[in-house]
């Protein structure tokens, strides 16, 4: 009896020693014992990943589909065919989130789609048909017109509409002229510019951004009219154009839908007027009610503020006033240089951002060939919030 319980003491104790016991496993001869190793077939996925995408840890032949090559599963992924949207995003909206190739582009980038109207910074210019290339001799903002603009990245527009003189008033007499009304000499006797062509070379290029796109592909565009004349001549203006029927109409006090929202219903323009038109004219939406801007006129970069100018500051929708102006009240092209600067704009309006604890909607600024408004909001695009780390120069 004694020997027997010896011999079972020895068994006992090679057991412990590890001399004997299980076989030493290592599915993947990776050097490591199955029950330790955190990917036991070796096909790169570890096993709890895989077990929580359905598929064998202990079959490299068996791999978790990964459309997108991203390491992440289609069954956890919330972008499975990688194109930056959500699949529930795509699919409420009619896309397939099983194909990169059905997918819509805003501004550049899919996932700038996702962004609501207000939480996304256009690039503006002030008085933006006032140039040297359309003619204008008195009062000119900027050295190239229309096209120029567009090429270059400026996706939003002030300009201000007149009569032709007092004499012709009709609604084919609409023109973009600088200068206030009842002054001598008449705003469009000096210099003048079609705005039916000029909105109907906007409608075209808009077109072509989605018709040059493989994918659907589109920009939001908007439009600040300094208007001098009756709101059914400006209805003229922009349904001659072919602009009207891209108009979103919003409703005060509504949040701003997604930019890739406004571009699939074909709603992707937005125009504010500053005088105000009676309500059945809601695609005019007045400025200072909707929106609002910051102080502008100064003659020194010193004297620029972020505090409110016009408009009601409760408001997520605003303009941040960039330019000075000469002694005369007119643009001035050597400050326009100096406060176009890359580092100076985005500091600015950073600070502003900080200040009043939204990004700024637009950037406006006179001569913007003079400086980096388009580099500027692309750096700001690129951040969710003003304490973001600033990215790279583009």
């Amino acid at each position: 009896m004694g020997k027997q319980w010896l011999v079972v003491l020895i068994v006992i104790g090679f057991i412990l020693s590890g001399c004997i016991g299980d076989e030493f496993l290592d599915m993947d001869n990776d050097g490591i014992e199955d029950n330790e190793d955190l990917d036991r077939d070796g096909d790169g996925w570890m096993n709890i990943i895989e077990i929580d995408c359905s598929s064998d840890p202990d079959n490299i032949e068996e791999k978790p589909n990964d459309l997108d090559n991203d390491t992440i599963c289609d069954t956890l992924d919330e972008d499975i065919d990688g194109d930056e949207l959500p699949n529930d995003w795509e699919v409420e909206r009619g896309l397939d989130p099983m194909d990169n190739n059905d997918t819509i582009i805003c501004h550049g980038l899919s996932k700038y789609c996702l962004r609501s109207y207000d939480d996304f910074t256009f690039p503006e210019t002030h008085n933006a048909f006032a140039t040297s290339e359309d003619g204008v001799i008195l009062g000119t903002n900027h050295y190239t017109g229309l096209q120029a603009q567009w090429d270059g990245g400026v996706r939003a527009f002030m300009v201000d509409a007149h009569h032709l003189s007092d004499e012709e008033t009709e609604a084919e007499d609409v023109r973009f002229c600088h200068g206030s009304p009842g002054q001598f000499p008449h705003p469009c006797m000096y210099s003048e510019v079609d705005p039916f062509e000029w909105l109907s070379l906007l409608n075209s290029m808009m077109n072509l951004t989605d018709e040059n796109c493989s994918f659907k592909c589109g920009e939001v565009v908007s439009i600040l009219v300094e208007n001098y004349v009756p709101a059914e001549h400006l209805e003229f203006l922009f349904n001659r154009t072919g602009i009207i029927e891209r108009v979103f109409i919003h409703q005060l006090g509504d949040p701003w839908p997604s930019i890739g929202d406004m571009i699939l219903q074909g709603k992707d323009v937005v125009i504010y007027v500053q005088s105000e038109y009676n309500e059945s004219y809601s695609y005019f939406h007045p400025a200072w009610k909707h929106s609002w801007d910051t102080p502008y006129g100064q003659q020194d970069k010193e004297e620029m503020t972020c505090e409110l100018g016009r408009g009601d500051s409760s408001q997520s929708v605003w303009h941040l006033s960039n330019w000075l102006s000469s002694m005369f009240g007119t643009a001035d092209p050597y400050k326009a240089h100096e406060v176009n600067e890359y580092e100076f704009l985005l500091n600015r309006t950073i600070e502003c951002w900080e200040i009043m604890d939204r990004r700024p909607t637009f950037v406006a600024v006179d001569y913007w060939e003079d400086g980096e408004i388009t580099n500027v909001t692309i750096t700001l695009n690129k951040m969710e919030n003003w304490d973001d780390e600033i990215p790279a120069h583009p």
